[in-house]
């Protein structure tokens, strides 16, 4: 039997409260100014006559630079994603309360990020600040789809969000900003696994719908830095740095979240769900095997760049 969005929306408003008030109990309060290096400040140029930023300033890697730009860029655009959950999800009861409070702590990673990277000058403030305007000035339409597509794929992202966040930090060559990204992605953390418990009661309580959401958010999946500037030549450097790339999206993002909801071994599914979950084993031993071509041409650029010793 299909259940509608609203149907679903109600059935699961215990679970999310239940799951909102565990994310309470977990999270733990931090201040972003406490993360920030401002006494590695100084004026730049402008009203102020201060200097004007050089490549030279910046203390983290040419790698972990680009990310930084795209992981803020993301960061930004909070107020169209809540716009598009509220959408979705509503604003009412624990829905709301649930989207207010995760709004809330995602707007500590945008103000964290971008004051270190203004006081670490790891960046060009003025390229970021036009990728931001012409980012946020020029939004491309989400994608469309109901309440279990939204929730299949904010799970997907924030897990996928998570990893990049820890991979820009460890290859920053920057401690401070390694510090800064694992604390932004012990909040991503927390917010994967709210949505996931979600998504996997919403399994319980429509096992074909589930299954068709998840099928057409994994098959379909981007990032949501897509449509930024200059997003398609950032994303292809951060694939061969090591920061994300299909691998890393199968390894760490979608198969360990398949395997926790047993999304390809479930009996429950009548003949349309299982259909859904044929095609999508179908689409990952392709992926596999398109990620394996990656891996093999990754490893040949990064030879090349390598000198002999």
């Amino acid at each position: 039997m299909h259940i509608s969005d609203s149907g679903i929306l109600d059935s699961l408003e215990e679970v999310v409260e239940r799951e909102l008030n565990r994310h309470l109990a977990a999270a733990r309060e931090w201040f972003p100014h406490e993360y920030v290096p401002w006494s590695r400040g100084q004026d730049y140029d402008g009203p102020l006559d201060g200097s004007a930023w050089s490549p030279e300033d910046s203390p983290v890697s040419r790698a972990s630079r680009t990310a930084l730009v795209v992981n803020l860029l993301t960061e930004d655009n909070l107020p169209s994603y809540h716009h598009e959950l509220a959408a979705a999800l509503g604003r009412d009861n624990a829905w709301g309360a649930w989207l207010h409070r995760w709004t809330a702590e995602e707007a500590r990673h945008s103000i964290v990020i971008r004051d270190y990277l203004l006081a670490s000058r790891a960046v060009d403030p003025v390229a970021l600040e036009r990728a931001r305007m012409e980012h946020m000035s020029h939004q491309s339409r989400g994608d469309e789809g109901g309440v279990l597509d939204s929730i299949a794929y904010v799970t997907i992202q924030e897990l996928a969000t998570r990893v990049s966040h820890r991979n820009t930090g460890r290859l920053a060559e920057d401690p401070v900003c390694d510090r800064i990204l694992g604390r932004v992605a012990m909040d991503e953390n927390l917010h994967m696994l709210f949505y996931r418990n979600v998504l996997d009661s919403a399994f319980s309580l429509a096992p074909d719908q589930a299954m068709r959401a998840l099928r057409d958010v994994v098959i379909g999946f981007h990032m949501p830095g897509k449509g930024m500037p200059g997003f398609e030549r950032a994303s292809a450097n951060m694939a061969l740095d090591g920061i994300y790339n299909l691998r890393i999206h199968l390894d760490e993002v979608v198969q360990p979240l398949l395997r926790k909801l047993d999304v390809l071994d479930r009996t429950d599914l009548g003949p349309e769900g299982r259909r859904d979950q044929d095609e999508l084993g179908t689409f990952l031993a392709a992926a596999e095997t398109q990620a394996a071509s990656f891996d093999d041409r990754r490893a040949a650029i990064l030879a090349r760049r390598t000198p002999c010793r």
